[in-house]
């Protein structure tokens, strides 16, 4: 499998970074995983640190090649989840660590990946969005009906309020999985935290997969920088992994 991988986090205008990203590569099987500490509760970078060492040891304790990519995914992020709800134990419901979290694999030719909440995955194709996951958000919702356009979700005043997450409530949280996808050559996978895709119209991140010929840490650092600029002075912490698939 050829591949070229990269990622990025960026603190933005805040006094912390509560995101965390990791990429995982073994034996043909690779990890790409983003999480999206929440603010606002506590301890919020300590819980998206919980969660992706959680993913990874996952990870690294399965053999591979996964039988089940979707299997996984769901125990994963589940186990993740009751990794941050121990975090807060005997905290009052509403201040409990929390996060959002997007994560996926790439195996062979195939894709899978599963999110909760507003961290995204973009499967990119020729410079478009082929597809991405859909938040766990009330704005989601309203887009989706048709009551808003893409342009005023962007700035809609409840943007940034999810449905749902990791950590908080014992019960695990509503999660999305996509289900196999099949790659094609030149195609870019890439997770991300909302920082990243509430701060660029959906032209610029499909321009990711544009120029094959590009470096993708270049690229994916220019669209960091883009996001964390034209949110400016309140970008929020930018993160982002990213894969390209350059065949088997």
């Amino acid at each position: 499998m050829q591949i070229e991988h990269a990622d990025l986090s960026l603190i933005g205008h805040r006094e912390e970074n509560q995101d965390r990203v990791a990429i995982a590569d073994a034996e043909g099987t690779v990890l790409l995983a983003v999480v999206d500490g929440m603010g606002g509760h506590a301890d919020g970078a300590r819980a998206a640190e919980v969660a992706i060492r959680t993913m990874l040891g996952e990870f690294w304790e399965t053999s591979r090649p996964l039988f089940d990519p979707d299997g996984f995914l769901h125990l994963t992020v589940g186990r993740a989840h009751d990794a941050v709800v121990a975090l807060g134990n005997g905290l009052p419901p509403e201040i409990r660590p929390r996060a959002t979290c997007a994560i996926c694999l790439v195996q062979g030719s195939n894709a899978y990946w599963a999110h909760v909440g507003d961290s995204r995955v973009y499967q990119l194709r020729d410079g478009k969005v082929f597809e991405r996951t859909r938040d766990h958000s009330h704005v989601e919702l309203l887009l989706r009906a048709g009551r808003i356009t893409e342009r005023q979700a962007q700035a809609h005043p409840m943007r940034n309020y999810v449905e749902c997450c990791i950590g908080g409530d014992p019960a695990l949280p509503e999660m999305t999985l996509s289900g196999r996808r099949v790659l094609q050559v030149g195609d870019v996978l890439m997770l991300c935290s909302d920082g990243l895709w509430a701060g660029l119209p959906e032209e610029q991140i499909a321009s990711l997969s544009g120029d094959r010929e590009r470096d993708l840490r270049a690229a994916l650092t220019d669209l960091g920088e883009r996001a964390v600029t034209n949110s400016a002075p309140y970008a929020d912490n930018t993160t982002a992994a990213a894969i390209r698939w350059l065949g088997p």
